[in-house]
Parts: structure tokens; C-alpha cells; sequence
């Protein structure tokens, strides 16, 4: 063993990591700027803020479709079975990168399968976190300029409000969102400089699932509920293998191994994201199942894959249509808070395949500001032209995300390249291989079949 990897695990042992240091290696990321020395560390709240956001991302409107498809005891019963194997996950991430020398998930998969498996990460990375952006992106547009859904007209906030006209057109509401919301908080070159941000994101979401609840219970007050099924309901319509079709979109839903690097590296410790990562589980998974049961008490079988679409409905009362607007503006500024997390980790696997020989990537202002504006531009032009989102959402969680969230990480468990792994380890990992490779290959298929068949 070399001089540098006893003096990576001496600190280790310790429990603290010196300035410029990695939590998980003690050598220096790649990715990030060097600290300064006396630098204050990332806080354990902080991290689940910025976990918990790249948790709920746009996840969250689509779970009560989820609770239609599956009824809502196997619903909460898979939620709890999905964050649990990503707590696993994650936490055979995190000791592998704590064994190794890399401090990036593509440098652990580098470990353990080379080259190839660095450049498999960083494509995931690329397919997952660019489709989730663009995902945001034509979001926001909806909620703020309309779209089309199934034949119908549904008016933006803006359009509601002000009437049509140019200003409140998709192409240019989206530009001026990108250029004064986002494109000063991408700018950021630390993720924990997006704590506050990331609250404010959390808080949303918080208020989102709120006022849908509060509007559920008021409904159940008033008699005017929809009466949810336990358990799925199998027809004509519906097959057994239309209910694994569920399954990718919670995994999407809980999906931000992309980020545990970046998050990780800031705090003192790796028991810190242990910590921030079980708290965020636990808080992302009572959120996703309180905006299920409330979405679905509100519209039962009629609720549809964006449930922002049922909100966008004309209210007889002012109230009512004041939080309509509320629950779809708070949803709306939620994911452009959302949006540099993701942007972060995308970016940087971008400049790691593209670039691994130049210099840091936040010390290189030109590269940076460059690969920023170029990724933002593409995104906005990508909303633009794609009118919907919803198959583009499920072939990410039967494919990249699934990859990300249990397939790699069950890989290099069962690999084991630093002889670490126990038993029961390679069992769990087998099976959350296994389980992840059938569902996602079901999915996939029957969403195939459903298009060719509608077609």
C-alpha cells in the first residue's frame, strides 16, 4: 500500500478529512474547487435539502397516476420497497468509494469494470439528468403557457390571468425563466451553495402536497371525494403486465445516485450522508405517498399522468381557483429550484468524459460557463420542440435510471474489486439486479406494445 492511500485511510479511520480532501477517499475530487483551509463543511441539513430535492424532482405529480394503476395499498407497499433498495444502494456507493481511490460514481464503476464502465455511468448520467431537465423545463411551460392534452386547450397561469398574447408564450415565458431564475443559480460552482435554494425547493414541494391534502380533507368533509381502489383492478383494459408500467416511474421518482458524490464530498464525514440519505428517504417517501392518496381522493379514475392537467380545471369559487393557480405556481418554481442540482452532476460527467485530462472544472471559467450555457440552451430548445413527456419519463426509468439506482451499484457489489462484500451483500445485490432487470424489461415492453398498439 502506497504512502497516499495509508494517509486516505488513517483519516478515514479518524472520521475527518483534511481541506481539499475528499469525505470519501481523502484524495482530491475532480470535479469540484479546491477548499480553502479553515473552510466551513457542509451541514447535515443542508445535505438533505439538496438530497431531497434531486429526490422529488418531477416524480412527485406523476405518483398519484401510480396509485390509479396499482391501487393504494400495493402503491405504498412498492414506494417503501423502492426507497429501501436505494437506502441498500447507496450505501454499497458509498463504501466502495470509501475503499477505492475515485470520488465519482463513474470513477468507482472504473474500478471495478474499466474504462467501460465509467463511460456507462457517465451516458446514464447524460440520458437521465438531460431528459429530467428538459422534462422541468416543458413542465414549467405548461404551468405557465398551456399546452395541448388530448384534444383539449389547457390555458397556462399566465394566459388565464392575462389572456393570450406574445409575452406569454411558451418559447418566450421559458426564455425569460432560463435566463433570470436558472441561469444565475447553474452559475454556482459548489453544490452546497444551492442549500438555500434547495429548501426553498423542499418548502415548495411541502406546500404543494399541503394544499392537496387540505383540499382532499375538505373534499371528504364535503361527501365529494372519489373512493379509491385498495388493490388494482384488472379488465379488458388492463392487464397484469400493465402494472409493472408503475414501477419505472417510482424508481425515476427516487433516482439521484448522480449526486451522491458531489453532496457527499462536502460534508465531514461519510456517516453525515448515511444520515442525510435515510432522513431524505424517509421524508421524499411520505411526501410521494401523501400526494398520491390526496391526488386521488380529489380525482379518482380520471386523474391522468400530470396531475397538474386535473388542477388546470375552472373553479366555481374564487378560492378554489386560487388554489388551482397556488398548487401549480408552487409545483412550477419548485422544479426551476430543482433544476441546477441536476444540472450540477450532468455537467460534470460531461466534462469528465469529454475532458479527464484538463484541469478542474470549476477552476477553468471558460469551460465552465461554456458547457453551462450550451447545456441550458439545448434544454430550452429541446421543451420547445417536444410537446409531451410522459413515454420519454417511463423509458427513463425502465432504461438510464434503473441502471443508476440498483443494476451498477448491484454490479459492483458483486464484482468487488476491494474484497469487501459479504454474503449477504452479493445476495442482496443479486436479487436487486434480477428484480430491477425483469420489471424494467416488462415495462418497457408493455409500454412498447401500448404504442404500437394505439398507433
Amino acid at each position: 500500500m502506497n504512502n497516499k492511500t495509508t494517509y486516505s485511510k488513517s483519516i478515514l479511520l479518524a472520521g475527518k478529512f483534511p481541506p481539499g480532501m475528499s469525505p470519501a477517499t481523502g484524495i482530491r475530487a475532480p470535479l469540484l474547487p479546491e477548499r480553502k483551509e479553515g473552510e466551513k463543511r457542509a451541514s447535515v441539513h443542508g445535505a438533505v435539502f439538496n438530497v431531497s430535492t434531486s429526490i422529488i424532482g418531477a416524480g412527485i405529480m406523476s405518483i398519484p397516476a401510480t396509485l390509479k394503476v396499482l391501487g393504494v395499498i400495493p402503491a405504498l407497499v412498492l414506494i417503501m420497497i423502492i426507497a429501501w433498495l436505494v437506502d441498500i444502494s447507496v450505501e454499497f456507493l458509498l463504501r466502495y468509494t470509501l475503499s477505492g481511490e475515485s470520488t465519482t460514481y463513474a470513477g468507482v464503476m472504473r474500478e471495478a469494470f474499466g474504462r467501460v464502465g465509467s463511460v456507462t455511468v457517465q451516458i446514464c448520467v447524460m440520458i437521465t439528468n438531460l431528459g429530467c431537465l428538459i422534462v422541468y423545463l416543458i413542465i414549467i411551460g405548461d404551468v405557465l403557457s398551456g399546452n395541448v392534452h388530448d384534444g383539449s386547450m389547457h390555458l397556462g397561469v399566465l394566459q388565464e390571468w392575462f389572456g393570450i398574447h406574445w409575452w406569454n408564450s411558451r418559447a418566450f415565458a421559458l426564455l425569460f425563466v432560463v435566463i433570470f431564475v436558472v441561469l444565475p443559480l447553474v452559475l454556482f460552482r459548489r453544490v452546497e451553495s444551492l442549500r438555500f435554494s434547495s429548501a426553498i425547493s423542499v418548502l415548495l414541494a411541502v406546500v404543494f402536497v399541503g394544499i392537496c391534502s387540505v383540499m382532499a380533507i375538505y373534499a371528504l368533509i364535503e361527501g365529494k371525494t372519489k373512493s379509491p381502489r385498495l388493490l388494482p383492478h384488472l379488465d379488458n383494459k388492463t392487464s397484469f403486465f400493465d402494472l409493472f408500467t408503475a414501477a419505472p416511474v417510482i424508481v425515476t421518482a427516487f433516482t439521484f445516485h448522480f449526486n451522491v458524490h458531489p453532496i457527499s464530498f462536502e460534508l465531514g464525514k461519510p456517516s453525515d450522508m448515511v444520515s442525510a440519505v435515510k432522513i431524505s428517504l424517509l421524508l421524499c417517501a411520505g411526501i410521494y405517498f401523501t400526494i398520491g392518496i390526496s391526488g386521488y381522493l380529489l380525482f379518482g379514475e380520471s386523474i391522468v399522468a400530470d396531475i397538474l392537467v386535473n388542477f388546470d380545471q375552472s373553479s366555481d369559487t374564487t378560492i378554489g381557483a386560487l388554489l388551482n393557480d397556488t398548487v401549480r405556481l408552487s409545483y412550477a418554481f419548485h422544479l426551476m429550484l430543482a433544476f441546477p442540482l441536476l444540472n450540477f452532476s450532468l455537467r460534470a460527467n460531461i466534462d469528465e468524459l469529454l475532458f479527464p485530462k484538463k484541469p478542474l472544472l470549476a477552476t477553468d471559467s471558460i469551460r465552465f460557463v461554456s458547457l453551462t450555457l450550451a447545456l441550458l440552451v439545448f434544454a430550452y430548445l429541446a421543451a420547445i420542440a417536444i410537446p409531451n413527456i410522459w413515454y420519454l419519463f417511463q423509458f427513463m426509468g425502465s432504461t438510464s435510471a434503473v441502471c443508476l439506482a440498483f443494476i451498477f451499484p448491484g454490479a459492483i457489489v458483486l464484482r468487488d474489486v476491494h474484497s469487501i462484500s459479504t454474503t449477504r451483500d452479493k445476495i442482496v445485490a443479486a436479487v436487486m439486479i434480477i428484480l430491477a432487470v425483469a420489471t424494467s424489461t416488462i415495462a418497457l415492453s408493455t409500454n412498447i406494445y401500448s404504442l404500437v398498439r394505439n398507433k
